[in-house]
């Protein structure tokens, strides 16, 4: 599940990178990172209802990409974001320790 979520993290974080999908390369990994997401997504679901998988997944994914959006791209670190994300890892972790 985490390395599902991780992915989900690399695609959206690649997609600044394809520049519309106009960079060979990094559209290639892009892709790739897309379909190991969705093709481990799929082997967690075989043990972890699909509420709390999606809801982990789309978790990390979110959480992951506000992080290096804030390091790799000088997006804004506010106060409110900050706590935001902590919100959003506290759901994670709550949903993956109830199931």
């Amino acid at each position: 599940m985490f390395v599902a979520g991780l992915c989900e993290v690399a695609w959206a974080i690649g997609l600044k990178y394809t520049e519309g999908f106009s960079r060979l390369y990094p559209s290639i990994a892009t892709v790739a990172a897309m379909g190991a997401s969705i093709g481990l997504l799929g082997l967690a679901l075989k043990t972890i209802p699909v509420g709390t998988a999606y809801a982990v997944w789309t978790g990390i994914g979110a959480a992951g990409t506000v992080a290096l959006g804030i390091y790799l791209f000088s997006e804004p670190a506010t106060a409110l974001r900050l706590i935001c994300i902590g919100l959003i890892l506290t759901g994670i972790v709550g949903l993956r320790i109830s199931f």
